[in-house]
């Protein structure tokens, strides 16, 4: 199957936030419990619109329009989440010079995955960064997508519970990674 990466404008915000959940739902249902993935489909794992307005979100088309992944970086501080996160965001700017550049949630739709498409977002995001003089990246990652950002050179820092509503937390795994 032929995809196409482009960047991600603020009509493609509804098919975005319908690639999270199927995502969720489906390739973390083996890390997370229901009532943890309910909560941060509603929370956390929502679509952040100022990484689509800041041009730094992308979006992968399969051939028959589906979305098939998604993801991209930030400038500003905000580690992770979306519009309707419990934790306050972070917009302020980042220094390239002395701060990382913040990995965004890269998600696939679970139609397909396990080939190559997170991996072709998390590299364009990568070399964006770059390019735009950041020698440092930073994410926090699921556990889901854990063991694929080791694979691509990243470190663990450490471990935290993230509230996604109701009292309920998911674990994120803080990672860097020096380019």
């Amino acid at each position: 199957m032929e995809y196409t990466l482009r960047t991600a404008r603020i009509e493609d915000v509804p098919y975005l936030q319908q690639l999270l959940e199927a995502s969720v739902r489906s390739l973390q249902a083996g890390d997370y419990g229901p009532a943890e993935i309910n909560a941060a489909i509603r929370t956390i794992f929502t679509v952040d619109t100022r990484l689509v307005a800041d041009g730094t979100y992308f979006v992968v088309e399969a051939a028959d329009g589906i979305f098939a992944a998604c993801g991209g970086w930030s400038r500003r501080k905000t580690l992770y989440g979306g519009d309707s996160q419990v934790e306050a965001k972070e917009p302020e700017l980042l220094d390239p010079a002395k701060d990382a550049a913040k990995i965004r949630a890269i998600f696939v739709h679970p139609d397909h995955a396990r080939k190559g498409l997170g991996s072709l977002v998390l590299r364009t995001a990568e070399e964006a960064a770059a390019a735009e003089g950041f020698r440092e990246l930073e994410m926090g990652a699921t556990l889901t997508g854990y063991p694929v950002y080791l694979k691509h050179g990243y470190v663990e820092v450490e471990r935290h519970h993230a509230p996604v509503g109701d009292g309920l937390t998911v674990e994120v795994v803080r990672m860097r990674k020096s380019i």
